[in-house]
């Protein structure tokens, strides 16, 4: 059986080339803000798409990659020797053994330079793999996968330096969709959602993996990375949780204001946005959360909640603020263009998805005056989002749809652009496309 363990390729492919370029060490990259700021980018594609410079093997996930100093980290799971998943991607009963992985590759090459395995049975909904893009800071990379183990790897070697198993510290139990709320680090604290009594999310050191405070509680996690902001004079961390939305004093942990809300199905996944004084939050089913900030105090008002026809709820996709106008795609898979505050729709379009269908799912990245989009359906897409509405400007086919989901193929695995190049996978391969014009 195998162990947690690190396994090196070879001593001489640990010196990986620097990066030329931008990096993409997280989600949504590098300022957490799903702009990629390179220049020098293809207006369209070549006849035939883009090229793809390497492929490297990888299992199954939902997880992205992220690229930092010469090197692209993803992770993926393993099925133990006999194991299967079930045909009902609902089916939770039984927990099916496997292993979690972080792969690290040469961002140059796509060769395998090293890989962190350990066991890791699921018990959640749609179990191909986890779902978090890992963090890339100061040397180290931080992973958390799908039943709730966060780790704290070498970036160079792949070494475990920590670990925490929000089962076992917290108590917690994964949510019915697994832990999908991103790491996110804040000076020396790396802060996630975890879960259980009194934990709902959780500060550690960045270090050591030691809790430097815990916070709330809520019968279920949820899946929502948070944000950080000023207002009312305080420096705050907005979270959205399945049953509320609330601040914290990310310091300390403690509670600056609170207010109700009601995630259908738990499923609350985006980040909270922030529109001048003004902060957005939507989920399944309709569910939609308008609040203008204190300016003088902590505190929040709430201008509409669950207003039929009015705004739009997300589910796989984190939506984009460009100015007053917030984009994204709603459950049933449309893209909207709705106004802020009133929450008024601009517009409606199947946008990059050709045809809405429900969870539709294309990543949003914004580069200059245009729109990166990579579809479900494996396609990536350029065009532009504007008042006024949805302009494709061309698209080229660049992976399989290898997952299934709602009766049809899919691959809802978020991006990565960095050195002027798109970095992708699907359940079987990571790719990367050359993107300099």
């Amino acid at each position: 059986m195998l162990t947690r363990s690190a396994i090196f390729v070879a001593a001489v492919a640990l010196v990986a080339p620097a990066a030329s370029g931008d990096d993409w060490p997280q989600w949504m990259g590098p300022k957490r803000d799903n702009v990629w700021r390179e220049t020098g980018i293809v207006e369209k594609f070549p006849a035939g798409g883009p090229k793809v410079l390497w492929r490297a093997p990888v299992n199954a996930g939902y997880s992205g990659p992220a690229v930092a100093n010469g090197k692209v980290y993803v992770t993926d799971r393993v099925l133990a020797e006999g194991a299967k998943n079930p045909d009902n991607p609902f089916d939770t009963k039984n927990s099916i053994p496997g292993y979690e992985r972080v792969l690290c590759f040469d961002q140059m090459t796509g060769k395998e330079l090293w890989k962190y395995e350990y066991e890791c049975g699921y018990q959640i909904s749609y179990n191909s793999g986890p779902r978090c893009t890992p963090l890339v800071a100061d040397g180290r990379v931080y992973t958390l996968g799908a039943m709730g183990d966060l780790y704290c790897l070498s970036a160079k070697t792949g070494r475990e330096e920590w670990h925490v198993d929000f089962k076992k510290q917290y108590g917690a139990k994964p949510a019915i969709w697994g832990y999908a709320a991103h790491p996110i680090l804040d000076g020396k604290k790396i802060i996630t959602l975890a879960g259980g009594e009194g934990s709902h999310i959780v500060a550690f050191d960045k270090d050591t993996g030691k809790e430097i405070w815990k916070a709330h509680t809520d019968k279920d996690i949820g899946y929502a990375p948070p944000l950080f902001t000023e207002a009312g004079g305080k420096r705050q961390m907005i979270v959205a949780a399945p049953k509320s939305v609330y601040a914290l004093d990310p310091e300390t942990g403690k509670e600056l204001w609170k207010t109700p809300y009601s995630a259908d199905n738990t499923s609350i996944i985006m980040t909270p946005i922030r529109v001048g004084d003004y902060l957005f939050v939507a989920g399944y089913r309709t569910k939609n959360l308008m609040l203008k900030l204190n300016a003088e105090k902590p505190g929040v008002e709430v201008l509409f909640k669950d207003k039929k026809g009015f705004a739009f709820s997300p589910v796989n996709v984190q939506p984009f603020a460009d100015g007053e106008v917030i984009y994204g795609h709603d459950e049933n898979g449309p893209l909207y263009a709705i106004e802020v505050p009133s929450g008024k729709r601009l517009w409606e379009d199947d946008g990059p998805l050709k045809k809405a269908q429900g969870s539709g799912t294309s990543f949003i990245v914004k580069n200059g005056d245009r729109f990166f989009f990579f579809a479900e359906t494996g396609d990536l897409v350029i065009g532009k989002l504007t008042p006024k509405g949805y302009e494709e400007i061309d698209r080229a086919k660049v992976l399989d749809t290898t997952g299934a989901a709602f009766g049809r193929k899919v691959v809802w695995c978020a991006p990565a652009y960095a050195d002027k190049k798109a970095f992708v996978r699907n359940d079987k391969e990571l790719i990367c496309i050359d993107l300099a014009k």
